[in-house]
């Protein structure tokens, strides 16, 4: 294995398809054990990311490494010592599970003195004791997505990357499994998340928040929260739609955005809540309560996309 500081340094890392970018200048690193997060909506740019990291696609331009080997020179090489698994993950639904381990253990060159062991192992660290002998095909997809990171890690790679690995499973699934990813990082191994839930975001030690193919933040989730500016009021009212528009043309309002029921208004200070409350009643609208609150990594995300919005929307003026 190569020498390396960090299991996975980026520079400008660049991918273009035709005349669209998928991938703009790219830059970031994630050291040994850590959890690091890819959060952005789909068409951002993380599942490109991760294809180029893995040695799948070759950047257009720019550099990085995964495990000390270059993704442009040793492609083979990084897939032999990495993990990979996505929602879309392959299982063998006419196998049993512990046969789909045998079968990946093989796959990834788990030595054949130490692979029934290893897949005893396996079965316990992910909880599929007592699943072990069922047919795939039968298991829910909880358990399915169980087995798929079982497979995905037979080989102990020191480098796992998830991409939407939990989507479409219930959010009880989804703690349990990022209890998985909690003790393999703990055991020193580093791992790469891409998710559009933003409530798993808060599990990573770093947030890369991608937009349109750009890292439009990174930091941790408390540092991103701590640096939204101003204040973030919750609003519930009789008409969640309607407040957010009158919201959003209150002097000092920099943001409004639903909440599910509720309206969250990012403004400059708390001298900005008098106006809004005159707005509302203005347009007869109806509140029953205002608080200041913690803001999530949902509002920092939309803050930062309004703030690229408004920016692109400058510079095209200026172009003019």
């Amino acid at each position: 294995m190569n020498a390396y500081i960090n299991t996975v340094q980026t520079n400008d890392l660049t991918r273009t398809f035709g005349d669209f970018t998928a991938v703009n200048k790219v830059n970031f690193y994630i050291p040994k054990g850590e959890i690091f997060g890819l959060l952005g909506p789909n068409g951002a740019g993380k599942t490109t990311t991760i294809r180029m990291l893995c040695g799948i696609i070759a950047p257009t331009s720019g550099e990085a490494s995964v495990l000390g080997f270059n993704i442009k020179k040793d492609a083979s090489d990084i897939k032999k010592n990495i993990g990979y698994m996505s929602q879309r993950f392959s299982l063998y639904d006419d196998l049993t599970a512990t046969e789909n381990l045998s079968f990946y253990s093989s796959i990834y060159g788990v030595h054949n003195g130490d692979r029934k062991k290893r897949i005893q192992n396996l079965i316990d660290q992910s909880g599929l004791r007592g699943y072990e002998n069922e047919l795939t095909r039968s298991l829910s997809g909880a358990w399915r997505q169980r087995l798929a990171l079982a497979c995905a890690i037979a080989h102990k790679p020191p480098m796992l990357f998830l991409d939407e690995a939990t989507a479409g499973v219930d959010p009880v699934s989804r703690r349990e499994f990022w209890d998985l990813i909690y003790e393999m990082a703990g055991e020193g191994t580093s791992i790469l998340a891409t998710t559009h839930y933003m409530d798993e975001a808060e599990y990573c030690n770093t947030i890369g928040m991608m937009y349109e193919g750009e890292l439009v933040a990174l930091a941790s989730p408390d540092t991103l929260k701590d640096g939204l500016p101003g204040i973030l009021l919750q609003v519930s009212t009789s008409d969640p739609l309607a407040a957010e528009s009158v919201a959003e043309k209150v002097a000092g309002v920099t943001d409004a955005a639903l909440h599910g029921v509720r309206l969250h208004v990012a403004m400059r200070n708390e001298n900005v809540i008098p106006a809004l409350k005159a707005a509302f009643q203005q347009a007869q609208i109806q509140f029953s309560d205002m608080e200041i609150i913690q803001p999530s990594l949902e509002d920092v995300f939309i803050s930062m996309v309004e703030e690229r919005l408004q920016k692109n929307g400058s510079q095209k003026k200026g172009e003019r």
